[in-house]
């Protein structure tokens, strides 16, 4: 039986606006301790922010945090699957793209994430970046 996203994916999905501050998508990975939040617009996915994002394309080049909104970070024309795509699907879009992260979208809306680390748990549950993956985070 084929795998699909929706069995590897996180279901843990947090959001903020293009118009949300890099402090506020920093508190929101700050507090769910995750490092990325999906950008939505309207009820729909228009990119993913992640803390490298917010740390090479604003803060290393001296943008204010406070007044730097994520639409000017965000890693947009992103690549979204649906939940009943096959894990195959994801890797080759992965691959591809040189992708980490890709949001699951079901009717427009974000329903959860799925991660390179995701599919190395599942893929591959002895290699390294598998035990990273499940490891619990070290605040």
């Amino acid at each position: 039986m084929t795998q699909t996203v929706r069995d590897v994916m996180t279901d843990r999905v947090v959001t903020v606006p293009s118009t949300a501050s890099l402090v506020d998508a920093s508190r929101a990975m700050a507090d769910h301790d995750i490092g990325d939040v999906i950008v939505v617009d309207d009820g729909n996915v228009s990119g993913i922010v992640t803390d490298r994002d917010i740390v090479v394309r604003a803060i290393a080049k001296g943008s204010e945090p406070k007044t730097t909104s994520v639409r000017d970070v965000l890693s947009g024309q992103v690549q979204t699957l649906g939940p009943d795509a096959s894990v195959g699907d994801a890797v080759r879009l992965m691959t591809e793209g040189s992708i980490r992260r890709i949001p699951v979208v079901e009717g427009g809306r974000p329903v959860g994430i799925v991660s390179i680390g995701d599919l190395a748990v599942e893929r591959d549950a002895d290699s390294a970046l598998a035990d990273i993956s499940a490891a619990n985070p070290n605040n």
